[in-house]
């Protein structure tokens, strides 16, 4: 009956609070709670946040989704979009996001979380929002603002030509360069009237731009 009960939250990160909701019935909801967790049907994600066992829901979860759920507002990007995007050849444990609140990490069941704090008027630019066949949907960046987010928040790059661009793109970021003729580089030029790490940014769009 319990487990019917958590089954209705499918593969969604859900609070505390609402899962005591549905349990309010019982004799003491949050001794249920806790025994539920113990057993693994309730997985912690953090303080007050929890997702249901994929083996009691026969749902996969989406690590994009428990990323903007985890912390927020936010939306995954870095080289978990890119690999996401198939733009780049390894896979990436740690699951990155960038965010408007202060940097933060959380460890969970589920691998690491990081993100990386980015003014207002540069995050809500670029971002892309995926629906999923299950109904859900998360936030992550465009291939364009995933490498302009990895260029702002890498410290000592010295990008100040387009071979060095070209170079930082293919061998740091193994970036698979054929992708790269679809981009759009107006993006692009919206993100450098924000004000951050324009030499690098501007060369992005030549490199871009040399693709086509």
């Amino acid at each position: 009956m319990e487990k019917d009960i958590l089954k209705q939250f499918e593969s969604v990160p859900v609070n505390y609070d609402t899962i005591l909701s549905v349990f309010k019935d019982y004799k003491s909801p949050k001794d249920k709670i806790s025994y539920m967790e113990r057993q693994g049907d309730l997985i912690r994600l953090k303080k007050g946040l929890y997702i249901v066992s994929p083996a009691l829901t026969k749902r996969p979860f989406s690590k994009e989704l428990l990323a903007n759920h985890i912390y927020g507002p936010s939306y995954v990007s870095l080289e978990t979009a890119l690999f996401y995007y198939g733009l780049i050849p390894e896979a990436v444990y740690s699951a990155k996001s960038m965010t408007l609140k202060r940097s933060k990490s959380f460890s969970t069941a589920y691998g690491q979380f990081e993100y990386i704090k980015v003014p207002e008027k540069y995050f809500q630019i670029g971002i892309r929002q995926i629906e999923e066949s299950d109904n859900t949907a998360y936030l992550i960046a465009s291939p364009e603002k995933a490498v302009c987010d990895m260029l702002i928040s890498s410290r000592n790059l010295r990008l100040q030509s387009v071979k060095a661009m070209k170079r930082y793109l293919i061998e740091d970021l193994r970036i698979d360069m054929s992708a790269v003729d679809n981009w759009d580089a107006d993006l692009v030029r919206e993100i450098v009237k924000t004000g951050h790490k324009k030499t690098e940014l501007t060369q992005f769009i030549k490199a871009i731009e040399n693709e086509r």
